[in-house]
Protein backbone atom coordinates (compact mmCIF):
# COMPACT_ATOMS: atom_id res chain seq x y z
CA UNK A 1 0.00 0.00 0.00
CA UNK A 2 1.05 3.45 -0.62
CA UNK A 3 0.42 7.01 1.04
CA UNK A 4 1.46 9.86 -0.17
CA UNK A 5 4.21 8.26 -2.96
CA UNK A 6 5.80 6.08 -0.02
CA UNK A 7 5.53 2.51 0.37
CA UNK A 8 4.40 1.56 4.24
CA UNK A 9 8.16 -0.71 3.36
CA UNK A 10 10.05 1.98 3.24
CA UNK A 11 8.47 4.02 5.92
CA UNK A 12 9.74 0.93 8.04
CA UNK A 13 12.73 1.22 6.73
CA UNK A 14 15.71 2.50 8.58
CA UNK A 15 16.61 6.19 8.45
CA UNK A 16 20.06 5.74 7.17
CA UNK A 17 18.10 4.24 4.39
CA UNK A 18 17.01 7.81 3.44
CA UNK A 19 20.36 9.06 3.01
CA UNK A 20 21.69 9.68 -0.50
CA UNK A 21 19.00 7.67 -1.65
CA UNK A 22 19.04 9.92 -5.29
CA UNK A 23 22.52 8.62 -6.06
CA UNK A 24 21.80 4.49 -5.22
CA UNK A 25 21.91 1.93 -8.37
CA UNK A 26 23.60 4.61 -10.79
CA UNK A 27 26.23 2.29 -12.60
CA UNK A 28 30.08 3.21 -13.69
CA UNK A 29 28.37 3.66 -17.09
CA UNK A 30 25.36 6.27 -16.12
CA UNK A 31 28.60 8.44 -14.59
CA UNK A 32 29.49 9.65 -17.59
CA UNK A 33 26.10 11.22 -18.78
CA UNK A 34 25.47 12.77 -14.73
CA UNK A 35 29.12 14.04 -15.67
CA UNK A 36 27.66 16.09 -19.07
CA UNK A 37 24.76 16.79 -17.00
CA UNK A 38 26.70 18.24 -14.51
CA UNK A 39 29.05 20.73 -16.94
CA UNK A 40 25.74 21.94 -18.85
CA UNK A 41 24.26 22.67 -15.08
CA UNK A 42 27.22 24.46 -13.76
CA UNK A 43 27.24 26.79 -17.07
CA UNK A 44 23.35 27.30 -16.59
CA UNK A 45 23.91 28.21 -12.51
CA UNK A 46 26.87 30.07 -12.41
CA UNK A 47 25.47 33.29 -14.02
CA UNK A 48 21.89 32.46 -12.77
CA UNK A 49 23.35 32.07 -8.88
CA UNK A 50 25.11 35.63 -9.33
CA UNK A 51 22.62 37.42 -10.32
CA UNK A 52 20.04 36.29 -7.94
CA UNK A 53 22.37 37.05 -5.12
CA UNK A 54 22.31 40.12 -6.13
CA UNK A 55 18.86 40.09 -6.15
CA UNK A 56 18.72 38.97 -2.64
CA UNK A 57 20.73 41.64 -1.46
CA UNK A 58 23.59 40.01 -1.03
CA UNK A 59 27.67 39.21 -2.08
CA UNK A 60 27.75 37.42 -5.68
CA UNK A 61 29.75 34.62 -3.84
CA UNK A 62 26.48 33.78 -1.85
CA UNK A 63 24.79 32.31 -4.77
CA UNK A 64 27.39 29.85 -5.19
CA UNK A 65 27.69 28.99 -1.76
CA UNK A 66 24.00 28.22 -2.05
CA UNK A 67 24.02 26.42 -4.86
CA UNK A 68 26.64 23.98 -3.26
CA UNK A 69 25.05 23.88 -0.04
CA UNK A 70 21.46 23.41 -1.53
CA UNK A 71 22.83 20.62 -3.82
CA UNK A 72 24.49 18.33 -1.55
CA UNK A 73 21.46 19.00 0.88
CA UNK A 74 19.03 17.75 -1.53
CA UNK A 75 21.11 14.93 -2.51
CA UNK A 76 21.51 13.42 1.09
CA UNK A 77 17.78 13.72 1.72
CA UNK A 78 15.62 14.15 -1.29
CA UNK A 79 13.97 11.93 -3.02
CA UNK A 80 13.87 13.24 -7.13
CA UNK A 81 16.86 12.23 -9.06
CA UNK A 82 16.65 15.27 -11.60
CA UNK A 83 15.32 18.50 -9.13
CA UNK A 84 18.35 21.26 -9.11
CA UNK A 85 18.32 22.99 -6.00
CA UNK A 86 19.84 26.65 -5.49
CA UNK A 87 18.94 30.18 -5.19
CA UNK A 88 15.94 31.17 -6.49
CA UNK A 89 14.86 34.45 -8.53
CA UNK A 90 11.22 33.56 -7.19
CA UNK A 91 11.95 33.83 -3.07
CA UNK A 92 14.71 36.27 -4.26
CA UNK A 93 13.35 39.29 -4.20
CA UNK A 94 10.70 38.70 -1.57
CA UNK A 95 12.99 37.43 1.19
CA UNK A 96 15.36 40.94 0.21
CA UNK A 97 12.18 42.98 0.23
CA UNK A 98 11.52 41.77 3.69
CA UNK A 99 15.12 41.42 5.21
CA UNK A 100 15.16 45.30 4.15
CA UNK A 101 12.66 46.09 6.73
CA UNK A 102 15.35 45.34 9.30
CA UNK A 103 18.48 45.95 8.19
CA UNK A 104 20.66 47.67 4.99
CA UNK A 105 21.52 44.97 2.18
CA UNK A 106 25.33 44.42 1.96
CA UNK A 107 25.59 44.55 5.40
CA UNK A 108 26.92 42.11 7.87
CA UNK A 109 23.78 42.16 10.28
CA UNK A 110 21.55 41.70 6.55
CA UNK A 111 23.52 38.47 5.92
CA UNK A 112 23.33 37.27 9.00
CA UNK A 113 19.44 38.27 8.94
CA UNK A 114 19.25 35.94 5.63
CA UNK A 115 20.99 33.15 6.72
CA UNK A 116 18.68 32.87 10.02
CA UNK A 117 15.73 33.50 7.96
CA UNK A 118 17.36 30.18 5.81
CA UNK A 119 17.78 28.12 9.29
CA UNK A 120 13.85 29.23 10.25
CA UNK A 121 12.60 28.18 6.19
CA UNK A 122 14.90 24.86 6.81
CA UNK A 123 12.83 24.03 9.97
CA UNK A 124 9.52 24.44 8.50
CA UNK A 125 10.16 22.56 5.22
CA UNK A 126 12.22 19.54 7.42
CA UNK A 127 9.15 19.68 9.86
CA UNK A 128 6.04 19.63 6.95
CA UNK A 129 8.60 16.58 5.13
CA UNK A 130 8.51 14.52 8.55
CA UNK A 131 4.49 15.23 9.10
CA UNK A 132 3.75 14.05 5.72
CA UNK A 133 2.23 17.30 4.44
CA UNK A 134 3.09 17.39 1.07
CA UNK A 135 -0.59 18.48 0.59
CA UNK A 136 0.52 22.11 2.02
CA UNK A 137 1.83 21.88 -1.77
CA UNK A 138 -2.05 22.19 -2.85
CA UNK A 139 -3.04 25.21 -1.38
CA UNK A 140 -2.21 27.61 -3.86
CA UNK A 141 -4.27 27.35 -7.18
CA UNK A 142 -2.79 27.74 -10.53
CA UNK A 143 -4.10 31.38 -11.44
CA UNK A 144 -3.07 32.73 -8.09
CA UNK A 145 0.43 31.09 -8.80
CA UNK A 146 0.58 32.61 -12.45
CA UNK A 147 -1.15 35.98 -10.87
CA UNK A 148 1.82 36.76 -8.23
CA UNK A 149 4.63 35.07 -10.43
CA UNK A 150 3.95 38.03 -12.57
CA UNK A 151 3.55 40.34 -9.79
CA UNK A 152 7.52 39.31 -8.94
CA UNK A 153 8.50 39.28 -12.81
CA UNK A 154 7.47 43.59 -12.17
CA UNK A 155 9.49 43.97 -9.12
CA UNK A 156 12.73 42.07 -10.66
CA UNK A 157 12.29 44.18 -13.90
CA UNK A 158 11.91 47.49 -12.46
CA UNK A 159 14.99 46.70 -9.88
CA UNK A 160 17.29 45.40 -12.28
CA UNK A 161 17.17 48.83 -14.84
CA UNK A 162 19.32 51.10 -13.08
CA UNK A 163 21.95 48.36 -13.35
CA UNK A 164 20.71 47.65 -16.80
CA UNK A 165 21.06 51.55 -17.44
CA UNK A 166 24.24 52.30 -15.66
CA UNK A 167 21.91 54.90 -13.47
CA UNK A 168 21.63 55.33 -9.50
CA UNK A 169 18.99 53.03 -8.34
CA UNK A 170 16.30 55.20 -6.99
CA UNK A 171 13.87 54.01 -3.33
CA UNK A 172 10.64 54.76 -2.61
CA UNK A 173 7.45 52.56 -3.68
CA UNK A 174 8.08 50.45 -7.22
CA UNK A 175 5.75 53.47 -8.98
CA UNK A 176 8.10 55.91 -7.80
CA UNK A 177 10.85 54.00 -8.82
CA UNK A 178 9.64 54.33 -12.48
CA UNK A 179 9.13 57.92 -12.32
CA UNK A 180 12.89 58.48 -11.28
CA UNK A 181 13.96 55.81 -13.78
CA UNK A 182 12.20 57.38 -16.37
CA UNK A 183 13.59 60.79 -15.26
CA UNK A 184 17.70 59.64 -15.81
CA UNK A 185 16.68 57.40 -18.67
CA UNK A 186 17.55 60.66 -20.83
CA UNK A 187 20.92 61.00 -18.63
CA UNK A 188 21.96 57.43 -19.15
CA UNK A 189 24.98 56.49 -21.46
CA UNK A 190 24.70 53.99 -24.42
CA UNK A 191 27.18 51.40 -23.42
CA UNK A 192 25.98 50.20 -20.04
CA UNK A 193 22.48 49.20 -21.86
CA UNK A 194 23.94 48.15 -24.67
CA UNK A 195 26.12 45.32 -22.54
CA UNK A 196 22.84 44.52 -20.59
CA UNK A 197 20.51 44.30 -24.05
CA UNK A 198 23.09 42.10 -25.55
CA UNK A 199 23.14 39.47 -22.95
CA UNK A 200 19.19 39.28 -22.19
CA UNK A 201 19.37 38.70 -26.52
CA UNK A 202 21.98 36.30 -26.19
CA UNK A 203 20.14 34.32 -23.59
CA UNK A 204 16.99 34.63 -25.35
CA UNK A 205 18.24 33.39 -28.78
CA UNK A 206 20.14 30.71 -26.83
CA UNK A 207 17.25 29.32 -25.43
CA UNK A 208 15.12 29.49 -28.16
CA UNK A 209 17.69 27.29 -30.41
CA UNK A 210 17.93 24.75 -27.49
CA UNK A 211 17.65 25.17 -23.94
CA UNK A 212 21.09 23.18 -23.43
CA UNK A 213 23.09 26.47 -24.59
CA UNK A 214 24.47 28.44 -21.66
CA UNK A 215 23.18 31.81 -23.30
CA UNK A 216 23.96 33.93 -19.76
CA UNK A 217 27.35 32.41 -19.51
CA UNK A 218 27.84 32.90 -22.75
CA UNK A 219 27.11 36.49 -22.69
CA UNK A 220 28.69 36.97 -18.89
CA UNK A 221 32.04 36.01 -20.98
CA UNK A 222 31.56 38.04 -24.18
CA UNK A 223 30.96 40.99 -21.98
CA UNK A 224 33.39 40.61 -19.36
CA UNK A 225 35.62 40.03 -22.37
CA UNK A 226 34.89 43.12 -23.97
CA UNK A 227 34.85 45.36 -20.79
CA UNK A 228 38.53 43.47 -19.77
CA UNK A 229 39.92 44.20 -23.41
CA UNK A 230 38.60 47.89 -24.20
CA UNK A 231 38.99 49.15 -20.38
CA UNK A 232 35.25 50.01 -20.04
CA UNK A 233 35.56 49.78 -16.43
CA UNK A 234 37.46 53.61 -16.68
CA UNK A 235 34.52 54.63 -18.98
CA UNK A 236 31.85 54.16 -16.42
CA UNK A 237 30.78 50.75 -16.61
CA UNK A 238 30.17 49.32 -13.26
CA UNK A 239 31.34 45.59 -13.16
CA UNK A 240 31.13 42.77 -10.45
CA UNK A 241 34.63 42.16 -8.68
CA UNK A 242 36.61 39.13 -8.20
CA UNK A 243 35.05 36.15 -6.63
CA UNK A 244 36.98 34.95 -3.31
CA UNK A 245 38.18 31.74 -3.45
CA UNK A 246 38.25 31.13 0.11
CA UNK A 247 35.78 27.78 1.46
CA UNK A 248 32.99 29.35 3.61
CA UNK A 249 33.19 28.90 7.79
CA UNK A 250 30.68 26.57 8.73
CA UNK A 251 28.47 28.59 11.66
CA UNK A 252 25.39 28.65 13.24
CA UNK A 253 23.38 31.96 12.76
CA UNK A 254 22.72 34.08 15.44
CA UNK A 255 19.84 33.06 17.31
CA UNK A 256 17.66 36.38 18.58
CA UNK A 257 14.65 35.73 19.89
CA UNK A 258 13.17 39.00 18.86
CA UNK A 259 14.22 38.39 15.61
CA UNK A 260 12.95 34.98 15.40
CA UNK A 261 9.18 36.72 16.25
CA UNK A 262 9.80 38.84 13.31
CA UNK A 263 10.65 36.91 10.66
CA UNK A 264 8.23 33.93 11.48
CA UNK A 265 5.76 35.57 8.76
CA UNK A 266 8.66 35.67 6.11
CA UNK A 267 9.76 32.40 6.64
CA UNK A 268 5.95 31.09 6.63
CA UNK A 269 5.49 32.80 3.29
CA UNK A 270 9.14 31.60 1.48
CA UNK A 271 8.30 28.30 3.18
CA UNK A 272 5.21 27.78 1.08
CA UNK A 273 6.46 29.15 -1.67
CA UNK A 274 9.24 26.46 -1.71
CA UNK A 275 6.99 23.87 -1.30
CA UNK A 276 4.60 24.83 -4.03
CA UNK A 277 7.59 25.10 -6.69
CA UNK A 278 8.77 21.67 -4.79
CA UNK A 279 5.90 19.30 -5.69
CA UNK A 280 5.45 21.70 -9.13
CA UNK A 281 9.17 20.30 -10.31
CA UNK A 282 8.25 16.63 -8.69
CA UNK A 283 5.57 16.26 -10.74
CA UNK A 284 6.66 17.98 -13.77
CA UNK A 285 10.06 15.89 -13.81
CA UNK A 286 8.85 12.86 -12.08
CA UNK A 287 12.12 10.36 -11.15
CA UNK A 288 9.77 7.23 -11.81
CA UNK A 289 6.82 7.92 -14.00
CA UNK A 290 5.44 5.25 -12.92
CA UNK A 291 5.47 5.93 -9.47
CA UNK A 292 3.81 8.66 -7.55
CA UNK A 293 6.35 11.41 -6.22
CA UNK A 294 7.29 11.51 -2.56
CA UNK A 295 6.59 14.83 -2.43
CA UNK A 296 7.25 14.99 1.31
CA UNK A 297 10.62 13.63 0.96
CA UNK A 298 11.33 16.16 -1.57
CA UNK A 299 10.71 19.18 1.16
CA UNK A 300 13.28 17.28 3.65
CA UNK A 301 16.21 17.58 0.95
CA UNK A 302 15.10 21.41 -0.02
CA UNK A 303 14.83 21.69 3.54
CA UNK A 304 18.15 19.74 4.30
CA UNK A 305 19.67 22.57 1.51
CA UNK A 306 17.78 25.39 3.42
CA UNK A 307 19.78 24.02 6.57
CA UNK A 308 23.65 23.98 5.07
CA UNK A 309 22.97 27.00 3.04
CA UNK A 310 22.33 29.01 6.31
CA UNK A 311 25.19 27.28 8.09
CA UNK A 312 27.65 28.48 5.24
CA UNK A 313 26.42 32.07 5.75
CA UNK A 314 24.50 31.96 2.28
CA UNK A 315 20.41 32.72 1.87
CA UNK A 316 17.15 30.76 1.45
CA UNK A 317 17.26 28.23 -1.58
CA UNK A 318 14.58 26.08 -3.21
CA UNK A 319 14.05 23.58 -6.35
CA UNK A 320 14.69 25.30 -9.66
CA UNK A 321 12.35 24.10 -12.93
CA UNK A 322 14.35 25.74 -15.52
CA UNK A 323 17.30 24.43 -14.47
CA UNK A 324 15.75 20.54 -13.37
CA UNK A 325 14.67 21.04 -16.69
CA UNK A 326 18.29 21.23 -18.33
CA UNK A 327 19.53 18.34 -16.17
CA UNK A 328 16.92 15.99 -17.70
CA UNK A 329 17.61 17.48 -20.63
CA UNK A 330 21.19 16.93 -20.63
CA UNK A 331 20.71 13.40 -20.02
CA UNK A 332 20.77 13.59 -16.10
CA UNK A 333 20.01 9.99 -14.33
CA UNK A 334 20.70 11.21 -10.62
CA UNK A 335 21.85 13.75 -8.01
CA UNK A 336 25.61 13.29 -8.85
CA UNK A 337 24.30 15.63 -11.83
CA UNK A 338 24.15 18.70 -9.36
CA UNK A 339 27.33 17.05 -7.34
CA UNK A 340 29.30 17.21 -10.14
CA UNK A 341 27.92 20.82 -10.80
CA UNK A 342 29.11 22.21 -7.42
CA UNK A 343 32.55 20.54 -7.88
CA UNK A 344 32.94 22.26 -11.68
CA UNK A 345 31.78 25.75 -9.88
CA UNK A 346 34.16 25.17 -7.00
CA UNK A 347 37.35 24.36 -9.11
CA UNK A 348 36.37 27.37 -11.40
CA UNK A 349 36.13 30.18 -8.87
CA UNK A 350 39.74 28.29 -7.57
CA UNK A 351 41.17 29.16 -10.90
CA UNK A 352 39.71 31.80 -12.27
CA UNK A 353 38.07 34.09 -9.31
CA UNK A 354 39.22 37.14 -10.58
CA UNK A 355 38.34 36.73 -13.76
CA UNK A 356 35.37 37.80 -12.22
CA UNK A 357 36.53 41.46 -11.78
CA UNK A 358 35.72 42.34 -15.42
CA UNK A 359 32.28 41.03 -15.41
CA UNK A 360 29.81 44.31 -15.75
CA UNK A 361 27.27 44.79 -13.03
CA UNK A 362 24.05 45.21 -16.54
CA UNK A 363 25.42 41.71 -17.74
CA UNK A 364 24.66 40.70 -14.59
CA UNK A 365 20.90 42.66 -15.12
CA UNK A 366 19.99 41.42 -18.63
CA UNK A 367 20.52 37.88 -17.20
CA UNK A 368 17.89 38.81 -14.24
CA UNK A 369 15.80 40.83 -16.90
CA UNK A 370 15.29 37.57 -18.80
CA UNK A 371 14.98 35.72 -15.58
CA UNK A 372 11.53 38.44 -14.80
CA UNK A 373 10.03 37.93 -18.38
CA UNK A 374 10.48 34.08 -18.42
CA UNK A 375 8.50 33.73 -15.06
CA UNK A 376 5.52 36.39 -16.20
CA UNK A 377 3.71 33.56 -17.50
CA UNK A 378 1.72 35.08 -20.78
CA UNK A 379 0.69 31.84 -22.63
CA UNK A 380 -0.98 30.42 -19.19
CA UNK A 381 -2.46 33.71 -18.36
CA UNK A 382 -4.38 33.68 -21.95
CA UNK A 383 -4.96 29.80 -21.65
CA UNK A 384 -7.18 30.64 -17.78
CA UNK A 385 -8.57 33.76 -19.90
CA UNK A 386 -9.84 31.01 -22.44
CA UNK A 387 -10.84 28.13 -20.27
CA UNK A 388 -11.80 28.98 -16.99
CA UNK A 389 -14.93 30.58 -15.47
CA UNK A 390 -13.76 33.88 -14.97
CA UNK A 391 -10.79 32.71 -13.05
CA UNK A 392 -8.55 35.71 -14.94
CA UNK A 393 -9.63 38.36 -12.42
CA UNK A 394 -7.74 36.30 -9.87
CA UNK A 395 -4.60 36.18 -11.62
CA UNK A 396 -4.89 40.09 -12.34
CA UNK A 397 -5.80 40.54 -8.44
CA UNK A 398 -2.93 38.42 -6.87
CA UNK A 399 -0.56 40.40 -9.56
CA UNK A 400 -1.49 43.84 -8.08
CA UNK A 401 -1.41 42.99 -4.72
CA UNK A 402 2.32 41.61 -5.39
CA UNK A 403 2.74 45.24 -7.25
CA UNK A 404 1.17 47.76 -5.76
CA UNK A 405 2.26 46.66 -1.92
CA UNK A 406 5.20 45.78 -0.49
CA UNK A 407 6.35 42.51 -2.30
CA UNK A 408 5.96 40.19 1.23
CA UNK A 409 2.66 41.55 1.81
CA UNK A 410 1.32 41.14 -1.33
CA UNK A 411 2.43 37.82 -1.83
CA UNK A 412 1.05 36.69 1.89
CA UNK A 413 -2.31 38.14 0.85
CA UNK A 414 -2.21 36.52 -2.93
CA UNK A 415 -1.64 33.51 -0.69
CA UNK A 416 -5.09 34.36 1.13
CA UNK A 417 -6.90 35.18 -1.84
CA UNK A 418 -5.91 31.69 -3.35
CA UNK A 419 -7.24 30.22 0.41
CA UNK A 420 -10.52 32.47 0.31
CA UNK A 421 -10.90 31.26 -3.48
CA UNK A 422 -11.05 27.59 -2.28
CA UNK A 423 -12.92 28.26 0.62
CA UNK A 424 -15.77 30.15 -1.72
CA UNK A 425 -15.64 27.01 -4.15
CA UNK A 426 -16.16 25.17 -1.09
CA UNK A 427 -19.01 27.17 0.42
CA UNK A 428 -21.04 27.54 -2.62
CA UNK A 429 -20.97 24.13 -4.39
CA UNK A 430 -23.56 23.19 -7.99
CA UNK A 431 -26.12 21.73 -6.76
CA UNK A 432 -28.36 19.75 -9.54
CA UNK A 433 -31.26 18.61 -9.77
CA UNK A 434 -31.38 15.40 -11.67
CA UNK A 435 -32.89 14.00 -14.35
CA UNK A 436 -33.58 10.26 -15.83
CA UNK A 437 -32.38 9.54 -18.98
CA UNK A 438 -34.66 8.01 -21.29
CA UNK A 439 -34.58 4.09 -21.48
CA UNK A 440 -31.68 3.72 -18.91
CA UNK A 441 -31.41 3.81 -14.96
CA UNK A 442 -29.40 6.62 -15.51
CA UNK A 443 -29.65 10.05 -13.44
CA UNK A 444 -27.79 12.36 -14.78
CA UNK A 445 -27.96 16.46 -14.96
CA UNK A 446 -29.91 18.05 -17.86
CA UNK A 447 -28.59 19.52 -20.94
CA UNK A 448 -29.94 20.81 -24.01
CA UNK A 449 -28.39 17.74 -26.13
CA UNK A 450 -30.10 15.08 -22.87
CA UNK A 451 -32.90 16.61 -21.70
CA UNK A 452 -33.79 13.64 -19.49
CA UNK A 453 -37.13 12.81 -18.19
CA UNK A 454 -38.23 13.59 -14.50
CA UNK A 455 -40.58 11.62 -12.28
CA UNK A 456 -43.84 12.98 -10.73
CA UNK A 457 -43.77 13.85 -7.48
CA UNK A 458 -39.75 12.63 -6.94
CA UNK A 459 -36.86 15.55 -6.74
CA UNK A 460 -33.47 13.96 -6.97
CA UNK A 461 -30.59 16.44 -5.95
CA UNK A 462 -27.15 16.21 -5.63
CA UNK A 463 -24.81 18.20 -4.33
CA UNK A 464 -21.77 18.55 -5.93
CA UNK A 465 -19.21 18.82 -2.77
CA UNK A 466 -18.42 17.71 0.54
CA UNK A 467 -21.38 19.02 3.17
CA UNK A 468 -19.50 20.97 6.14
CA UNK A 469 -20.20 23.88 7.97
CA UNK A 470 -19.09 26.04 5.42
CA UNK A 471 -21.74 25.01 3.08
CA UNK A 472 -24.73 23.30 4.93
CA UNK A 473 -27.35 26.44 4.62
CA UNK A 474 -26.10 27.25 1.01
CA UNK A 475 -27.37 23.45 0.10
CA UNK A 476 -30.27 23.14 2.71
CA UNK A 477 -31.34 26.62 0.74
CA UNK A 478 -30.69 25.33 -2.88
CA UNK A 479 -32.67 21.74 -2.20
CA UNK A 480 -35.73 24.22 -0.73
CA UNK A 481 -35.46 25.65 -4.39
CA UNK A 482 -35.27 22.79 -6.41
CA UNK A 483 -38.06 21.94 -4.26
CA UNK A 484 -40.04 24.85 -5.18
CA UNK A 485 -39.56 24.78 -8.94
CA UNK A 486 -40.53 21.65 -8.97
CA UNK A 487 -43.97 21.93 -6.96
CA UNK A 488 -45.87 18.57 -5.47
CA UNK A 489 -43.41 16.67 -4.22
CA UNK A 490 -43.47 13.29 -2.10
CA UNK A 491 -39.72 11.93 -2.46
CA UNK A 492 -36.84 13.28 -2.09
CA UNK A 493 -33.84 11.49 -2.98
CA UNK A 494 -30.16 12.60 -2.11
CA UNK A 495 -27.32 11.73 -4.39
CA UNK A 496 -24.37 11.72 -2.63
CA UNK A 497 -21.77 10.55 -4.77
CA UNK A 498 -20.47 14.26 -4.71
CA UNK A 499 -20.32 14.22 -0.76
CA UNK A 500 -17.08 12.83 0.06
CA UNK A 501 -16.83 14.04 3.54
CA UNK A 502 -19.65 14.87 5.99
CA UNK A 503 -18.69 17.14 9.38
CA UNK A 504 -20.70 17.25 12.65
CA UNK A 505 -22.44 21.10 11.03
CA UNK A 506 -23.13 19.36 7.91
CA UNK A 507 -24.80 16.26 9.36
CA UNK A 508 -27.16 17.99 11.81
CA UNK A 509 -28.12 20.49 9.09
CA UNK A 510 -28.92 17.58 6.96
CA UNK A 511 -30.91 15.96 9.93
CA UNK A 512 -32.56 19.25 10.73
CA UNK A 513 -33.60 19.22 6.68
CA UNK A 514 -35.03 15.58 6.83
CA UNK A 515 -37.31 16.42 9.70
CA UNK A 516 -39.08 19.15 8.23
CA UNK A 517 -39.69 17.83 4.68
CA UNK A 518 -40.94 14.33 6.66
CA UNK A 519 -43.41 17.21 8.30
CA UNK A 520 -44.65 18.58 4.71
CA UNK A 521 -45.38 15.37 3.86
CA UNK A 522 -42.18 14.71 2.07
CA UNK A 523 -39.94 11.38 2.40
CA UNK A 524 -36.18 11.61 1.78
CA UNK A 525 -33.70 9.11 0.89
CA UNK A 526 -30.06 8.90 -0.03
CA UNK A 527 -28.51 6.76 -2.91
CA UNK A 528 -24.57 6.51 -3.88
CA UNK A 529 -22.87 7.59 -0.63
CA UNK A 530 -19.44 6.06 -2.24
CA UNK A 531 -17.51 7.89 0.27
CA UNK A 532 -16.47 5.31 3.57
CA UNK A 533 -15.22 8.79 5.01
CA UNK A 534 -18.39 10.12 4.44
CA UNK A 535 -20.58 6.69 4.99
CA UNK A 536 -18.53 6.80 8.65
CA UNK A 537 -19.34 10.24 9.15
CA UNK A 538 -23.15 9.32 8.52
CA UNK A 539 -23.58 6.45 11.24
CA UNK A 540 -21.53 8.07 14.00
CA UNK A 541 -23.51 11.72 13.49
CA UNK A 542 -26.87 9.88 13.78
CA UNK A 543 -27.70 10.76 10.31
CA UNK A 544 -28.32 7.40 8.82
CA UNK A 545 -30.54 7.07 12.16
CA UNK A 546 -32.55 9.89 10.98
CA UNK A 547 -33.09 8.66 7.69
CA UNK A 548 -34.45 5.27 8.75
CA UNK A 549 -34.11 1.90 7.62
CA UNK A 550 -34.63 1.09 4.18
CA UNK A 551 -33.61 4.66 3.05
CA UNK A 552 -30.16 4.26 2.23
CA UNK A 553 -29.45 2.50 -1.49
CA UNK A 554 -26.76 2.33 -3.87
CA UNK A 555 -28.19 3.72 -6.56
CA UNK A 556 -31.05 6.38 -7.45
CA UNK A 557 -33.21 4.37 -9.55
CA UNK A 558 -33.29 1.81 -6.97
CA UNK A 559 -34.16 4.35 -4.60
CA UNK A 560 -36.98 6.28 -6.64
CA UNK A 561 -37.97 2.36 -7.43
CA UNK A 562 -38.42 1.41 -3.95
CA UNK A 563 -40.04 4.63 -2.43
CA UNK A 564 -42.08 6.73 -5.37
CA UNK A 565 -45.30 5.07 -3.98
Amino acid sequence: MERNGQSTTARRLPAAHWLFATLRGVTLRALPADLIAGLTLAAIAIPEQLATARLAGLAPEAGLFAFAAASIGFALLGANRFMSVGADSTIAPILASGLALFAVAGTPAYAGLAALLALMVAAILIGAGLLRAGWIADLLSVPVTVGFLAGISVHIIVGQLPALLGIAAPSGSLAERLVAIAREVPHAGYVTPLIGIAVFLTIFIAEKVSPRIPGALVGLTVAALATWQFGLAQHGVRTLGALSAAMPALAVPVLDFDQLIELVPLALTVSLICMMQTAAVARGFPSDPDHREDISRDFLGVGAGNLLASLVGAFAVNSSPPRTAVTVQSGGRSQYAGLFAVLVIAILVAIAGSAFAHVPEAALAGVLVFVGVRIFRLADMVSIARRSNGEIALVAVAAALVVLLPTQTGVTLAVGLSLLHSTYLLARPVCATLVRLPNTTIWWSPSPDEPGEAVAGVVVFSPGAPLTFVNADYIATQLDMALAAAGETRLVVIEASGITLIDYTGAQALIATIGRLRQRGIDVALARLESERAAAAAVRSGLLEALGKGHVFHSVDEAVRSLQR
